[in-house]
């Protein structure tokens, strides 16, 4: 079976409630009309009591009932579609005022109802003479027919009402949910529409009802993510070609001009070891892409372990000291600290930011390490003197291959531009937030990791 559209919903939903809230209401004046009836009625017999039992006085037996007749007679001829009958203390019939009364009058005293040949009556019963009840019983039978049509046709109307206010609202509600729905529909047309050439459409929600607008912002907001992340895959394509074309080319040349002619043992030799050099580049590049990758998909699954975080900084310090020795720049650490995470991810985005800290500090510049463990978690940043970088570069600087010294050569063997994307990852896969900052001549990397068990 098809599943009903929303707008179907809304509008079967608004014509229930309608049918329900109408039949409700009929059903509650049915009852209200019926009640207000039997109070007329009992105004009426209990009015026609009075007259009765005053022309009835002391007509206690059949002798002296038999006198007063004729005034009974014309007493009851004022009203048609009233008739009387007179049961004595033994129970016979003394009286019928009309010849077609049913014999089964209910004898209960007070008011009752009965059906008896197509006819419906309300029936009083009472005693001749007040408080007397082993005397003669009076009983008032009123033709109530006409009442019990009025109500048969009022519940008929009342079923007519139902079903076309439910008909009617059901194509109200249909006109106004297809129409409060549009701005759904358009939201489907731009879904439908969407494409790598097109993710800059946006929805208008200003125009839209105010339960819509934020719906439209998060699929504003969801196509403005989607377009960055096809931009920056598209900027990331291009930069691996860039970044391949010059190895490959350099491969491919120096490989033709060595084959051009026969050359020495040595010759060859010396091609080879160039050659391997470029495919080393080639292969760590490849290799940094598919940890990014598993970055990516959430595959990095860091070991947990304790780790001296001041010991570890040290290891690597003493490993860069000759590098920082040669370039005239101080390492310094300060601070301790205990961290559960994996050493050998750990240090590699530590020697990322060391390696980058050395080679853009100057002569007679300054590598600081600082470790501070707060109450809330760990910071550890790794500052260098130098040149800063300006604060529009500083949210690019975790981009895949990209690189704020615009002096660094395409497709350079040393450096592709994604060690900052590699430790930011490693960062992350341990909880943890990297930032950059870079004022008053430091530029600063603060990492912030959690204590962790």
């Amino acid at each position: 079976m098809p599943r009903l559209s929303l707008s179907s919903r809304l509008a079967l939903l608004f014509a229930a409630c309608t049918a329900v809230v109408s039949l409700i209401a009929g059903v509650l004046f049915s009852r209200a009309s019926e009640t207000h009836f039997i109070e007329l009625d009992q105004q009426l017999l209990d009015g026609k009591l009075v007259a009765l039992r005053s022309a009835l006085q002391g007509a206690d037996d059949p002798v002296l009932f038999a006198q007063r007749k004729a005034r009974l007679q014309e007493e009851m001829s004022h009203q048609t579609d009233l008739s009387l009958r007179v049961r004595g203390a033994d129970g016979h019939v003394w009286f019928d005022s009309t010849a077609n009364l049913p014999d089964d009058l209910p004898t209960l005293t007070g008011l009752s109802s009965l059906h008896s040949a197509g006819t419906a009556y309300r029936v009083f019963n009472a005693p001749l003479e007040p408080g007397r009840t082993d005397g003669a019983q009076l009983t008032l039978a009123l033709d109530i027919t006409h009442h019990q049509h009025f109500l048969q046709r009022m519940q008929h109307l009342i079923w007519l009402t139902v079903g076309l206010s439910a008909l009617a609202t059901a194509l109200l509600g249909a006109w106004a949910a297809r129409s409060g729905l549009r701005p759904l529909r358009r939201m489907s047309d731009v879904a439908a529409g969407v494409c790598a050439s097109s993710l800059t459409q946006r929805l208008p929600h200003t125009q839209m009802p105010a339960e819509l607008a934020e719906l439209a912002q998060a699929f504003n907001a969801m196509l403005g993510r989607l377009d960055d992340s096809f931009q920056r895959l598209s900027a990331f394509s291009a930069d691996i070609a860039h970044e391949l074309r010059t190895p490959l080319s350099n491969l491919l040349t120096h490989t033709q001009v060595t084959l051009t002619r026969p050359r020495d043992l040595e010759d060859y030799r010396e091609a080879l070891h160039s050659n391997l050099e470029e495919l080393q580049w080639m292969a760590q590049l490849v290799n940094d892409m598919l940890y990014l990758a598993k970055a990516d998909h959430g595959l990095l699954m860091p070991r947990r372990e304790p780790l001296q975080l001041a010991q570890e900084a040290d290891a690597l310090l003493e490993f860069y000291a000759p590098l920082a020795e040669d370039a005239q720049v101080r390492l310094t650490r300060q601070g301790e600290a205990t961290i559960s995470g994996d050493r050998s991810m750990l240090r590699r985005a530590l020697s990322n930011l060391l390696d980058n800290a050395l080679r853009f500090t100057p002569p007679q510049g300054e590598v600081q390490v600082q470790i501070v463990d707060g109450a809330q978690g760990l910071h550890l940043s790794i500052a260098n003197t130098g040149d800063g970088i300006p604060p529009a570069l500083l949210p690019r600087l975790f981009d895949r291959f990209y690189r704020a010294d615009p002096a660094r050569r395409e497709g350079s063997s040393e450096h592709a531009g994604l060690g900052l994307a590699i430790t930011q990852s490693i960062i992350r896969a341990h909880g943890g937030t990297i930032r950059c900052e870079s004022t008053q001549g430091w530029t600063r990397f603060v990492i912030e990791l959690p204590k962790g068990d």
